[in-house]
């Protein structure tokens, strides 16, 4: 049986009394693009912690390509790449000295990494701004080198939190078409993002998490299957997704000034 990229287990995170993450079991094969959705403050940021090693769990169980998390944390550290929810870039270095550093980091040599790390500046248009110091990109900018830098080693997993987010249109159609061919080559990528119309687009399987638990988990057309749909009804993910967590109260409310 194949192992898959990420599983969990039970795996709950709480902060004193909030629980923020309850008893989350899930499956990611490995060559999934898995989209992971939730209404803000579900717990989708905590869990993308909690699988990269940035947050310890309260209790449960984390395995990543067939690595147990708790024994095997450097490890399993060395094979996944990350642009987490607040990028934490050096903005005192240049792109340029940014990428260098986070491949020698990676234990990459000195030649393949300025090899990457030009063709990663070139592939995100950033190479014309080589002298200029990371804290003095754009929003959009520091999110292309934050991606640039969670692919510079070729990690088998990529876990994404909000990739799209402040990128321009044309920067954002270049970089779907790269974590399409890293699909292709095998990679697992496990993405999160509010823009359903991009993870309806990118992604075959879907898991859902709600108030901290996990409510739909599968592919987009057992989702439906699970929603209801009648046999050839393609109804989209937006409708999945409020179906699932939506609610009438939430659908009717009115501002008072505006009745």
């Amino acid at each position: 049986m194949e192992v898959p990229a990420v599983s969990t287990e039970k795996l709950t995170r709480r902060f004193g009394e909030l629980v923020a993450v309850e008893d989350v079991n899930l499956h990611v094969a490995a060559g999934q693009f898995f989209g992971f959705l939730g209404p803000n403050g579900a717990g989708k940021s905590t869990t993308i912690k909690m699988l990269t090693g940035l947050l310890a769990p309260s209790a449960g169980s984390i395995h990543v390509l067939g690595l147990d998390l708790l024994k095997d944390s450097l490890e399993i550290k060395r094979q996944i790449g990350v642009v987490p929810e607040g990028m934490a870039l050096f903005g005192r270095l240049t792109g340029w000295e940014y990428l260098n550093f986070v491949g020698r980091m990676y234990g990459m040599d000195r030649a393949t990494t300025a090899s990457r790390s030009q063709e990663l500046l070139e592939f995100m248009q950033l190479a014309d701004q080589h002298k200029k110091l990371v804290t003095d990109y754009s929003h959009g900018m520091q999110k292309k080198l934050a991606l640039a830098a969670a692919v510079i080693h070729s990690p088998k997993v990529l876990f994404l939190d909000e990739p799209f987010e402040g990128v321009d249109a044309i920067a954002a159609g270049t970089l779907k078409a790269m974590l399409q061919r890293m699909i292709a080559r095998g990679a697992t990528i496990f993405l999160t993002s509010h823009v359903l119309e991009i993870v309806e687009r990118l992604c075959s399987h879907v898991a859902i998490i709600d108030k901290g638990r996990l409510v739909a988990q599968g592919s987009l057309e057992e989702l439906r299957a699970g929603v209801g749909a009648s046999s050839g009804e393609k109804i989209t993910l937006e409708q999945i997704f409020l179906r699932v967590v939506g609610t009438a109260e939430g659908s009717t409310r009115e501002l008072s000034w505006l009745e």
